[in-house]
């Protein structure tokens, strides 16, 4: 791996780490958020709303400001966005305003829909580059993110730190981080619209000045593996989302803890995060893709069960572990299976990574309907629904038959379009 090839993945580090941290720095202090605010469960939800119609226009828009700008002004425009919802978010916090938090949520999902596929297209294209699994260890820094946000979280709730302040500190310190990261991430990658040469997919140029490829044989969204491959995105997504957005309130309102054990317990859901991803490559070499994605769905399905199910505060505290180890592979896992799934693989990445933070980012906040109807334990039975759909949909994710091996993917597979992830397990 050349100098620029590592310093532009130290760089992706930061840019999975920052939203890990700023998304666990207010979910830590969701029961402070919404006792200044004085709304009800269902109330909240609908501030978690701008969450939801943030990220769903982010999401949406992501892939074609991609193919028009390459992945680096996007990655930097939801980055920036991300730092100043947590502004926004502190602000209204401090003046008990509800609409300025709905706001700041807004602008929270709008960064991080947008960037976040810009940073996983730019991950898959180290991966081909490489062609070694590197999307497990750029979400492990998510998790990594989001580890140290309950803990910071946990300690200014344990001593009554004003969230404002919290939350505007670590957008002060995530500004120094994106000045020193947004340097290292490469112009054109992922651009297919207004190249030089071309003017179009066909025959045009990326923006690294490779040739790109022949235009796909039809809609990426028509192929059956790919849709189960994002059916199994959308289920391990909306697991992690939903302990990102309620794990703490889950445990306080629906298990009987305070707001510091809630805190706690959503910190061990994050480091069960964080190993899972650090250790997945080892597991992914040793025994595929497919064993791996339905032994994580499993997993998170018994998590969940016992969340739900056993009316124990110890029991379901322990079985977050495994909700959280389940919870950890099936994004990234799912995002390199898109990649060799067929022609055209940044249009893959990008169609399966827009579902994931759908339901990262938009089904979570529907949650908090059906737990003001019928309680947040309850609620998460939809979850459960999900990913034991997933653990059915695991062999979509297996390279397919007959696929070539990683080096020669590597060397075949254009820059324009190989912002997809290649199979390094094929």
């Amino acid at each position: 791996m050349d100098i620029a090839t590592r310093r532009r993945r130290r760089a992706l580090f930061v840019f999975f780490f920052l939203p890990g941290l700023s998304i666990s720095s207010w979910v830590t202090r969701t029961p402070d958020i919404r006792d200044q605010l004085d709304v009800s469960t269902a109330q909240m939800g609908l501030v978690l709303f701008g969450l939801s119609v943030g990220s769903m226009l982010g999401v949406l828009c992501s892939g074609a400001l991609v193919a028009r700008l390459g992945t680096r002004p996007v990655t930097a425009g939801g980055t920036l966005l991300v730092i100043v919802s947590m502004t926004a978010i502190g602000g209204g916090t401090l003046v008990s305003s509800a609409p300025v938090v709905t706001a700041g949520l807004f602008l929270f999902g709008l960064g991080v829909g947008g960037g976040e596929v810009a940073i996983n297209i730019d991950g898959a294209d180290v991966e081909r580059i490489t062609g070694r699994a590197v999307l497990p260890t750029l979400h492990g820094f998510f998790s990594l993110g989001t580890v140290a946000g309950a803990g910071l979280g946990i300690l200014f709730t344990a001593v009554d730190f004003p969230v404002q302040w919290h939350l505007i500190a670590i957008a002060a310190a995530a500004v120094g981080l994106f000045a020193h990261a947004i340097r290292a991430i490469p112009a054109g990658v992922g651009k297919t619209r207004g190249a030089a040469g071309g003017g179009g997919r066909d025959g045009g140029q990326s923006g690294d000045g490779q040739a790109e490829t022949a235009a796909p044989a039809g809609p990426v969204w028509k192929d059956p593996r790919l849709l189960m491959i994002g059916g199994i995105i959308l289920a391990m997504a909306l697991a992690e989302g939903a302990a990102n957005d309620w794990l703490p309130l889950l445990m306080v309102d629906g298990h009987g803890l305070d707001d510091t054990l809630g805190s706690v317990v959503y910190a061990g859901f994050a480091a069960a995060m964080s190993l899972g991803r650090f250790s997945g490559g080892f597991f992914i070499d040793r025994f595929g893709r497919a064993v791996v994605v339905r032994a994580s769905a499993v997993s998170a399905a018994l998590g969940l069960t016992l969340v739900v199910f056993v009316d124990s505060p110890v029991a379901a505290s322990a079985a977050v572990l495994f909700w959280g180890l389940g919870a950890s592979l099936g994004f990234p896992v799912a995002l390199s299976a898109a990649g060799d799934s067929g022609p055209d693989p940044a249009a893959r990445v990008s169609l399966v990574a827009m579902l994931g933070y759908v339901a990262f980012l938009v089904g979570p906040p529907g949650l908090g309907f059906l737990g003001d109807h019928y309680g947040l334990r309850a609620a998460m039975g939809a979850v459960l629904v999900f990913v034991a759909a997933a653990v059915f949909l695991a062999p979509a994710t297996a390279p397919r038959h007959g696929a070539a091996a990683p080096a020669a993917r590597a060397a075949d597979t254009t820059a324009g379009a190989g912002t997809g992830a290649q199979a390094p397990h094929a």
